[in-house]
């Protein structure tokens, strides 16, 4: 019978359970973020929506004040579009426009046009400079202030009886006598009301803070959201779409086409990251914690060093002339020199009863060396610490050198 040899394992072959240990993290990480993926989905699952939607629960939704609303008889009507939006005003309805910003220029002048003499009343919240422009004219955007307590010192009756609200946001000015300013920082309203023709009138609102439902209980914000918006029996809460079909008319023609979304950095509540989908926000964060899982993963610390069988045998002279024409290739004589030199001095040391720690210090080894030597007045110093040669002859000069003091310190 032949004995069939058995094939080492070498560094090129992997056994299934070093590739299970390689792959066990990343497969790990993938199987967490699936499980959260799914369970955040189902969380989100139960009806939340965006910010001030009358349907979510979030803290900065509005399904409080909508709840309250509805309790007190006002309808609540929840529409998207410009049209719908458009066509619902009224003089028994109150139009709030959560996003004004987010209006074309085109679209906001065609709301403008719907609710002037409509005889309802419409809620601005935090319109910028370009869509005050457009929507309240007359009446100009300052800078923004914190939204902290603050008190009315103006003569509206709902501003009266809520008393102190969160107010702040974006301050606004007008010079039209008839307007009511409220919450004033620093001269300038956080609430500002307009009177237009006949009955109707116009609300800015700064911030939207006393409509979300984590702040709808405290100070007087609840009094405050349900006298602005109750005033009328039927309450229109359009959240403007970025898929509004009117968002594409007026383009030819309209030079400042999307001004109003402009205004969104400019003095909007909301920034560009909230007309990010919800769903594209959570892609983000799980490949940032995928990213941040693999660079642990692969970042790791190793274990100690192993030793293990090359599948080729490399003789030590092969490897010698290859570092070698190496040093010669980069023109590295320093570093030849200093490899020469070193060498030698370990290999001289023990014969002079010099420690291996003291091979190179020059106290130690030079005084050795020298007591040595037959030729007095040698200077073994320069030789053995001397400086890098200047070019190939005295690179071999100096491996000559070394040779003969080696062979000497060993016949001594």
């Amino acid at each position: 019978m032949t004995a069939t040899a058995a094939v080492p394992a070498t560094s090129e072959s992997r056994t299934p359970q070093q590739v299970w240990r390689r792959v066990r993290g990343v497969l790990l990480a993938v199987l967490i973020l699936v499980v959260a993926g799914v369970a955040f989905a189902a969380v989100r699952s139960g009806g939340q929506h965006g910010r001030l939607d009358p349907r979510s629960a979030d803290p900065y939704g509005s399904r409080a004040v909508a709840q309250l609303l509805e309790k007190r008889g006002v309808s609540v009507d929840v529409v998207t579009t410009l049209d719908e939006a458009a066509g619902a005003t009224g003089p028994g309805t109150t139009l709030l426009v959560t996003g004004p910003n987010m209006l074309t220029g085109h679209q906001q002048r065609r709301l403008h046009d719907a609710t002037a003499g409509s005889a309802g009343r419409t809620v601005l919240i935090s319109p910028g400079s370009p869509s005050v422009a457009r929507l309240a004219p007359g009446v100009r955007a300052e800078e923004r202030g914190p939204v902290t307590a603050r008190a009315p010192r103006c003569g509206l009756p709902a501003a009266r009886t809520a008393g102190i609200a969160d107010m702040g946001g974006i301050h606004y000015a007008t010079d039209a006598p008839e307007a009511t300013a409220c919450y004033p920082d620093d001269g300038l309203a956080s609430l500002l009301v307009l009177p237009e023709r006949g009955a109707g009138d116009t609300v800015l609102l700064g911030s939207p803070d006393i409509l979300h439902n984590n702040r709808l209980d405290q100070q007087g914000n609840a009094s405050l959201g349900l006298q602005l918006l109750g005033s009328r029996p039927h309450l229109v809460w359009y959240l403007p779409s970025l898929d509004d079909p009117s968002a594409a008319e007026g383009r030819d023609g309209d030079t400042d086409g999307r001004d109003g979304a402009g205004g969104e950095e400019a003095g909007g509540e909301s920034g560009f990251i909230s007309l990010i989908p919800p769903g594209w926000l959570w892609g983000t964060l799980q490949l940032a914690l995928a990213a941040v899982l693999a660079a642990l993963w692969r970042g790791r610390r190793f274990g100690p060093l192993v030793t293990e069988r090359l599948p080729v045998a490399i003789r030590a002279s092969e490897s010698t002339e290859g570092r070698a024409r190496l040093y010669r290739k980069a023109d590295a004589r320093d570093r030849a020199a200093t490899a020469l030199r070193s060498a030698t001095r370990t290999r001289i040391s023990p014969l002079l009863g010099v420690s291996p720690q003291d091979a190179d210090s020059p106290a130690v080894l030079i005084p050795a060396v020298a007591a040595r030597l037959s030729t007095p007045g040698s200077d073994p110093g320069a030789l053995l610490f001397g400086p890098a040669p200047a070019d190939d002859a005295a690179l071999l000069l100096l491996t000559e050198q070394l040779d003969a003091l080696e062979r000497e310190i060993r016949t001594s």
